[in-house]
């Protein structure tokens, strides 16, 4: 039996130390605060754009210059952290992190603003990929890590989704500068405890560093994570994006056969054959495409179909945020008596019966009620599976790829991220295209069947995940 198929208690103690407690703080605080950086700009970025002088078509790169570089480096970062340290690069990346909050709070031009952005978006890549590794290797494989890995899970996705409520908040009652500051003290914070609480983790020989491979896999990420993004903007028939999703796949391609061919490869393929890595992160793909395309189909309805507020539909969204943490808190228990597999089973069909559930909705308030119930359960079922792929795509690799086996697993995250709002923006503008002119053809019908739609690709997920092979290489 594999680690797809049921995690085995490890021989090591049940509980916590004190400074695993407060080691699992810190880590667990810094994701928080990288995840909530994904979402804060969000409802911030009309009143940003007037006050620098963005062009409406130029907004959209206050999001996309930070999603291209978290993206696009994660994996180099993830390898990097194995290979020179990751107490090193997680502490680089929170300064780094703190100055360009500080810089992008200060900023009085776009130019100026953008760069904070990117600058933000490589130190997410370094700090996401060397936190989980250091969460990983501090936990034995088993019940403690799974602990550890459903709480990191559960605040990440409780900071994804209430990131535009502090956003809201932090913009309706100071000004949209503090969605940057906020990070400052938390940086500071951070860097001034980790030194006593984290220890270094490296090899005792350094290999060198696969630049071919590098120079493809991170280029390809961008330009794969670009062209989504230019989809999401222009359609899937833009050339732009066309372009870019094609040479990503060429350079993804090319980066394979590198790696069969480098004496010291940044992703050594066997473990990219391994089948808990392929499965795993073919799931968490799943995972977080839906998910977070949900939430802005969701966001549709409340603001164009209910008329709320972009506040009160950050606000509506807390419910959702307290299922991720509930699924976060339980999922341990759920992997350790259903197994990983069972696991992710469970928690994909949970999420599609609860995401089917909104198809249902209606165009007034009083569906408010069925909404908040369904992402409420939807957003248990899903974290549960997500810390069930987090726990199949980092389990049996030995501590010194561990680096790497985050690396990929938050490659995975940000990727399906950032393909969820283009592939469901298309089904939402083909229904509206279809029906232009039709009588009583509304946002709603547009928005109920991309529900549809998104509920059958997490149905896929478990039905994937139930034929997830049983045997493979270790």
């Amino acid at each position: 039996m594999t680690t797809l198929d049921r995690v085995r208690p490890a021989p090591a103690r049940e509980r916590m130390t004190g400074r695993q407690r407060l080691l699992l703080v810190l880590l667990l605080g810094a994701q928080f605060m990288l995840a909530v950086d994904f979402s804060i700009l969000g409802v911030a970025l009309p009143v940003i754009g007037r006050g620098l002088g963005f062009s409406l078509a130029n907004l959209q790169w206050i999001v996309t210059a930070f999603a291209l570089s978290a993206a696009g480096f994660t994996l180099l970062f993830g390898r990097v952290a194995d290979l020179f340290g990751r107490r090193r690069l997680f502490l680089a990346g929170m300064a780094v992190l703190g100055l360009s909050s500080l810089v992008g709070g200060l900023a009085t031009t776009p130019s100026v603003l953008l760069a904070a952005r990117v600058a933000q978006g490589l130190a997410t890549a370094a700090v996401t990929p060397a936190g989980l590794a250091l969460l990983t290797t501090a936990f034995p494989e088993g019940p403690l890590r799974s602990r550890a890995l459903g709480l990191n899970g559960a605040l990440m996705s409780a900071g994804f989704t209430s990131g535009a409520v502090l956003g809201g908040l932090l913009t309706d009652l100071l000004s949209w500068r503090w969605a940057f500051l906020v990070n400052v003290p938390v940086a500071l914070a951070v860097l001034v405890s980790a030194p006593f609480l984290i220890r270094e983790s490296r090899p005792a020989e350094r290999a060198r560093l696969d630049v071919p491979g590098a120079f493809t896999v991170t280029v390809g990420l961008l330009a794969l994570v670009y062209g989504l993004t230019d989809a999401g903007e222009h359609g899937w028939a833009s050339p732009v994006a066309l372009g870019s999703l094609a040479l990503g796949a060429v350079l993804l391609v090319a980066f394979w056969a590198v790696e069969a061919r480098a004496a010291t490869p940044l992703v050594p393929v066997r473990i990219l054959r391994r089948p808990t890595v392929v499965w795993g992160n073919l799931a968490g793909l799943i995972a977080f495409l839906t998910e977070t395309s949900l939430v802005f189909l969701m966001t549709l309805y409340l603001q164009k179909v209910l008329g709320y507020s972009a506040l009160a539909t950050g606000l509506a969204f807390g419910v959702l945020g307290a299922g991720t943490v509930v699924g976060g808190v339980t999922a341990a228990r759920v992997v350790g008596r259903l197994g990983t597999r069972a696991s992710l089973v469970t928690g994909f069909a949970v999420q599609a019966a609860a995401t089917l559930a909104l198809v249902a909705l209606g165009d007034d308030r009083s569906w408010l009620p069925l909404f908040l119930a369904a992402t409420f359960v939807g957003g248990v079922g899903n974290m549960v599976a997500i810390v069930a792929f987090m726990i199949t795509a980092t389990g049996g690799l030995p501590d010194g790829e561990q680096g790497l086996a985050t690396g990929l697993a938050t490659m995975t995250q940000q990727v399906g991220i950032t393909m969820g709002i283009p592939v469901m923006s298309t089904v939402v503008n083909a229904v509206v295209t279809a029906r232009t002119g039709v009588p009583g053809a509304t946002v709603l019908d547009a928005v109920t069947t991309a529900t549809a739609v998104n509920a059958a690709v997490v149905l896929a997920g478990a039905v994937l995940a139930a034929l997830f092979p049983r045997r493979g290489r270790a």
